[in-house]
């Protein structure tokens, strides 16, 4: 099912509206996923590899961007610039860790190939 842009933001707005049930406001949960998801990334040499870096970088734009938002009339953006932050950390985590296994295959090819040589004669 496909959502108009004006659902997901009345969708967003009314779940940063809300609480978590423990009373912490949804943003403070965002904005604790986005910035572990950051780290994440981060960790993991996002930041090595040209695709994942540029989405790390709109990750930290938009985490930035979100903190920014202080005022009660900006939580629905917030919330929403958190989600997006999240997203992006995950899909620069995401490409970064194929990146990295497409380096180890490409290795391990090249390792087989050497030892395919010095075997045949």
């Amino acid at each position: 099912m496909l959502l108009s842009p004006t659902t997901l933001i009345l969708c967003a707005g009314a779940c940063a509206s809300t609480n978590n049930g423990g009373g912490t406001p949804i943003t403070s949960v965002g904005a604790e996923n986005s910035a572990g998801a950051i780290r994440a990334a981060e960790e993991v040499g996002a930041a090595h590899s040209p695709q994942a870096s540029l989405y790390l970088q709109l990750a930290k734009e938009q985490f930035d961007h979100a903190r920014r938002l202080t005022s009660p009339d900006d939580l629905p953006a917030a919330a929403l610039m958190l989600r997006r932050a999240e997203a992006d950390a995950n899909l620069a985590l995401a490409l970064a860790r194929e990146n990295t296994e497409k380096v180890e295959a490409q290795a391990a090819v090249d390792k087989a190939n050497m030892l395919n040589d010095a075997v045949v004669p």
